[in-house]
């Protein structure tokens, strides 16, 4: 990837001059402020693919029978107003970067609802949606530029791992169907205006891999690129992801991507989360980013850690020489990204080791 020139060379440098200065602030939960929304069946379905009057689909182009509920992604489509309005909540809260609402816009994912044709269609719209929130914050303050990440999702499959206990061979998904499916996502999410692509929630290597592998295809064939951060999920305190690295051999295996950035987020809250960040600090010739939980779930699958709490573990990471993005995922609001940008205004970022510097 390093020898294309970059798309939009007027805004990695523009990203690159406010890393070099500050800690930047990524967004915080997408789904935690959908549900405060309390949409049902006919709020995710939206016009465009309401019921008819005598039950059937009014579009069947568009959707065969089965329940919608449930896809946040397809909001970006049926309720862009929503979304718009939580990127917006994020921005206004003090957020640099804003990840788009893709987490699963790939075939595979959209797949659970027969939606597979849209994946394309759905990057595209989640880019240009969050494109337009970061523009207008831009406007508002033009010291302070506002990027977006498009977000590339683990899928719902792994390549490393069997789904079938009897048989460990098994695999219900390639790495050459995962290359197809994250170079169509790629796609769209250029196409409508993302100023960098963020592989996350990585619980496979082999799935970050395949996205790598598409991203880097994809770039050669545009003769651009844009930065790439990697961004991993230790899924337990073994410290381990689930096709079993440690945070260290999981930054071995990306690094060759030379991305942005490489970091963990989801899975833990900040608490647990600090050794793994550790590590990565005191290898990565990349940046380190991380986006936590809000703790752990608790009995009710909700997230209990309140805004002052999360931010004063974070100020931790901060003031130790750790963090040079940093923000919140399941559970996280825009109280909590306040609360995190406060806390990290006034600690340097992490400097990178000498040896990076001279290489880039």
């Amino acid at each position: 990837m390093s020898t294309l020139p970059w798309l939009h060379p007027d805004r990695v440098a523009l990203l690159e001059a406010a890393l070099a200065e500050r800690i930047l602030i990524l967004d915080g939960g997408m789904g935690t402020m959908l549900q405060g929304h309390r949409l049902d069946e006919a709020g995710f379905r939206g016009e465009r693919f309401e019921h008819g009057h005598d039950g059937e689909h009014a579009h069947h182009h568009d959707h065969p029978g089965c329940d919608l509920k449930g896809n946040n992604d397809l909001l970006t489509l049926t309720q862009p107003d929503i979304i718009r309005g939580v990127h917006e909540a994020y921005l206004e809260a003090g957020a640099d970067l804003v990840e788009t609402n893709t987490f699963n816009s790939t075939r595979i994912s959209q797949a659970d609802y027969k939606l597979e044709h849209l994946a394309h269609e759905l990057n595209l719209a989640g880019a240009r949606l969050a494109r337009a929130a970061c523009d207008k914050f831009t406007a508002l303050t033009p010291d302070k530029p506002r990027f977006v990440i498009g977000v590339l999702g683990p899928t719902s499959r792994t390549a490393s791992l069997s789904p079938d206990v009897n048989d460990p061979g098994f695999r219900n998904v390639s790495f050459e169907e995962l290359a197809r499916n994250y170079t169509e996502s790629a796609s769209g999410l250029i196409d409508g205006g993302a100023d960098i692509l963020m592989v996350e929630t990585i619980f496979d290597t082999l799935n970050a891999k395949a996205a790598l592998y598409a991203l880097d295809t994809l770039f050669v064939e545009r003769g651009a690129r844009l930065p790439v951060m990697i961004s991993g999920t230790i899924t337990d305190r073994s410290g381990r992801t689930l096709s079993g690295q440690t945070a260290e051999a999981f930054y071995y295996s990306v690094r060759h991507a030379r991305p942005l950035s490489v970091g963990f987020n989801c899975a833990l809250g900040a608490d647990d989360l600090r050794p793994h960040i550790q590590v990565l600090a005191d290898i990565a010739d990349s940046r380190v980013s991380t986006h936590p939980n809000a703790g752990l779930p608790n009995a009710f699958g909700e997230y209990d850690e309140t805004p002052e709490h999360m931010a004063g573990v974070i100020a931790g990471f901060a003031r130790d020489g750790l963090l040079n993005l940093v923000g919140g995922c399941c559970g996280t609001t825009p109280a909590h990204i306040k609360a995190i940008a406060e806390a990290v205004r006034d600690c340097a970022p992490r400097q990178l080791p000498d040896a990076a510097l001279k290489a880039a």
